[in-house]
């Protein structure tokens, strides 16, 4: 029988920060999106002063001056080093493990059973990454994804469960989603959770005791293996191999709106240049490319436009210099003075493998060296860079990307130091 383990960091974010600042182990904190806008990360001391997630923080600013809650602006860098330290810890610890997301990982424990007390098994994870990296986690164990995601929610709800549940017990399961709402089911969101809730599939044990044939008639096969899965039907395996990107969106919104062209254009080329590398991280090259502005829709009151332009490459490209070249060419096509603009990006798309490049016939170069020639020396080049920049980001970069304190940058005014990733920000022992 086949035995999945959900491991999930708990409130992973807030986590990270409060990890090296142990003055702050009782105090409430959150973390914020992209400008310090809204509130994507909380302490369990925050969700205990009612502070949801979401929430733009100049709603809550009064709350939290008068609970004294520490505010950190989103350090990346620093979660994705931990993510990556957790992650490497669980694969010294189960032979199979798919990460699912920054903070979440699937575990196959097939056979673990036969040596090892599943809830005891679970238990030792957590104080692994506890004493290896220094969070906390929880851990659902189930003979499905999708109930091993539900016991994992149980895991957190419940501290009486001691962050680890197994519900490879069917009437364990039952008991379970007989508590749980159907929204909170994977897969389930919002809108779904309602059309369920007027046919009277309200808990996830409504949700489970549905007929899969009616399920799929009325709504689709995903849910229908939804259905199957909480009833002990494993359809979804673990997915060891990352599927290949489709497409590759580069965007942000401005910490101060940017209103003349020469900003814009930094920050596309900024946009382009932190795509490709992206995309030479997948080992493709892209055909199409897309280039977006747009104001800020919620200030009704001023002037709006929103424009997106999008070509054709001539080949296939990874090479940073072509796709700002041509994202240049775009943008220069859609700017429209007059306006106080919000928001940018870039979008890349039609992929191809990197062995798979068709060169142009009558395609000489500039330099008058063969295409293959010339192809080889940019793939040598884009490769150093993107070494140098791998050893510590952000040495090398295109001089059309400007100064790294522009306006348009993105504000964290309440950013963490690097403590993993910077030599300069190592912390201190004392």
């Amino acid at each position: 029988m086949a035995v999945f383990a959900l491991v999930d960091c708990n409130n992973f974010y807030a986590a990270c920060e409060k990890l090296f600042r142990p003055d702050l182990k009782r105090r409430p904190i959150v973390v914020l999106s992209n400008n310090d806008g809204c509130v994507v990360a909380r302490s369990p001391e925050a969700k205990a002063l009612g502070i949801r997630m979401g929430v733009p923080a100049f709603q809550i600013r009064g709350l939290m001056k008068q609970a004294r809650v520490v505010t950190f602006s989103s350090n990346y860098a620093l979660y994705a080093d931990m993510s990556a330290r957790v992650m490497h810890t669980l694969e010294s610890m189960a032979p199979q493990v798919e990460v699912y997301s920054i903070d979440e990982s699937f575990l196959d424990l097939s056979g673990v059973d036969f040596c090892e007390d599943l809830t005891a098994f679970g238990q030792r994870v957590r104080r692994v990454v506890h004493d290896w990296v220094g969070l906390p986690v929880c851990v659902g164990i189930a003979s499905t994804k999708t109930l091993a995601k539900l016991a994992n929610y149980g895991a957190k709800k419940y501290p009486a469960t001691g962050g680890v549940v197994d519900l490879t017990n069917a009437n364990r399961a039952r008991r379970l989603m007989a508590l749980v709402p159907v929204d909170e089911v994977w897969g389930v969101g919002p809108r779904l959770s309602h059309r369920l809730g007027a046919l009277g599939i309200e808990s996830a044990l409504d949700l489970a005791d549905a007929d899969p044939a009616w399920i799929r008639a009325h709504f689709n096969v995903v849910l229908e293996r939804t259905v199957r899965e909480l009833n002990g039907i494993s359809c979804l395996e673990l997915e060891m191999a990352t599927p290949a990107k489709q497409q590759i969106l580069c965007s942000r919104s401005f910490g101060e709106r940017v209103c003349t062209y020469e900003p814009m254009r930094q920050a596309v080329t900024g946009f382009m240049a932190r795509a490709a590398e992206k995309l030479r991280g997948e080992c493709q090259k892209a055909a199409a490319l897309t280039v977006f502005v747009r104001t800020n829709p919620f200030k009704s009151q001023e002037p709006q436009y929103s424009r997106s332009l999008s070509t054709q490459l001539p080949t296939p490209t990874d090479d940073t210099r072509d796709l700002i070249h041509a994202a240049s060419g775009l943008l220069r096509r859609i700017w429209r003075d007059g306006y106080e603009y919000h928001k940018a990006g870039v979008m890349l798309g039609e992929f191809s493998s990197n062995d798979a490049e068709q060169m142009g016939l009558f395609e000489p170069g500039k330099d008058g060296a063969p295409s293959e020639q010339r192809s080889r020396r940019n793939q040598q080049l884009m490769h150093t860079l993107d070494l140098i920049n791998q050893k510590c980001r952000g040495t090398l970069y295109v001089a059309g990307q400007g100064q790294r304190d522009a306006a348009f940058c993105m504000r964290r005014e309440h950013l963490s130091p690097a403590y993993t990733t910077r030599w300069a920000d190592l912390p201190v022992v004392r």
